[in-house]
């Protein structure tokens, strides 16, 4: 019988002569920073929600457990705004982005001339930073921008996209989506490829046009990437922040005012702490649900 080698001994004083044990290893740097940077930030929340403190003054601190929570569906001039606008913005975002990236993915994987220029040109919006994005949206949204110049080109007069009630949260949308089909697109591109091709071929050897495909073969082929691009797109836009507080900063009169701007406003420009933590410890509540459902849907058949 050979000798053990010294790098297997080494491996074995180590506690690395298993795969178990090399593989918490390797992973030892992500839990870490998963609990540094998410767990114990969301513990801290958690238990700040049950208290009343003040980000000016953060030594004074009473408990007084469920008060937050009853004052932000009570008695909140804000919070309720900002849940109503947040989830009409998911809502016509996710399923804008969701149908855009779907109809853009069916057209770019078919053979053409130059689809992979038009795939990165789809593409390159995600690559810009969200902040600067905005920047660039707000500035062609101006009384004075480049979309009322070819509004007024066209004989419509100029209109208020930011600065009126009734359209800045469609404008906000539309940055968004700008933003983020590019990236969903990503994803349901690799789930078409995915869908085996004698099946399509079989498909039309029936007689199937291209509707009935779509509808009784790639559709449902492609349910889970379309599961996850909802689930994971809904979670994204629960949490935007950027386009709000740099286009709108929640204005005009709370149409924009996202929750995730409400919580900034709470905890850092009227210094309410335990507010700001009862919302985020909600959107916690949120999120999980969310994912939940996500693992659900990932999980059953198709």
């Amino acid at each position: 019988m050979t000798d053990t080698p010294p790098a297997a001994r080494r491996r074995a004083r180590l506690g690395l002569g298993n795969d178990w044990a090399m593989g918490w290893l390797l992973c030892a740097p992500a839990i870490l920073a998963l609990l540094v940077l998410r767990v114990v930030p969301a513990l801290i929340a958690l238990v700040d929600s049950f208290r009343q403190a003040s980000f000016f003054n953060p030594d004074e601190k009473i408990w007084v457990w469920f008060d937050n929570y009853v004052f932000l569906f009570t008695q909140s001039p804000t919070f309720l705004q900002s849940m109503k606008v947040t989830v009409t913005f998911v809502i016509v975002t996710v399923a804008v982005q969701t149908v855009a990236a779907l109809l853009l993915a069916l057209l770019f994987v078919q053979r053409g001339w130059a689809m992979s220029f038009w795939r990165t040109l789809v593409f390159i919006p995600i690559t810009i930073p969200v902040a600067v994005s905005a920047v660039v949206w707000g500035t062609a949204m101006r009384g004075d921008g480049i979309l009322n110049a070819a509004l007024e080109r066209l004989g419509i007069a100029a209109q208020p996209f930011l600065a009126s009630p009734d359209q800045a949260l469609w404008s906000v949308v539309l940055t968004a989506s700008w933003i983020g089909v590019g990236y969903w697109m990503v994803f349901l591109i690799a789930g078409l490829k995915d869908i085996p091709e004698d099946v399509k071929e079989a498909a039309a050897m029936d007689g199937a046009g291209a509707l009935r495909t779509f509808f009784s073969i790639t559709l449902p082929l492609l349910r889970r990437p379309l599961a996850f691009v909802v689930v994971a797109n809904t979670v994204a836009n629960f949490l935007q922040f950027v386009p709000a507080a740099i286009l709108t900063q929640g204005g005009p009169n709370y149409t924009t005012r996202f929750l995730m701007y409400e919580i900034y406003t709470q905890a850092y420009l009227q210094g309410d702490v335990s507010l700001a933590n009862a919302q985020i410890v909600l959107v916690l509540i949120v999120m999980l649900a969310i994912v939940a459902l996500q693992f659900r849907l990932l999980r059953s058949n198709t």
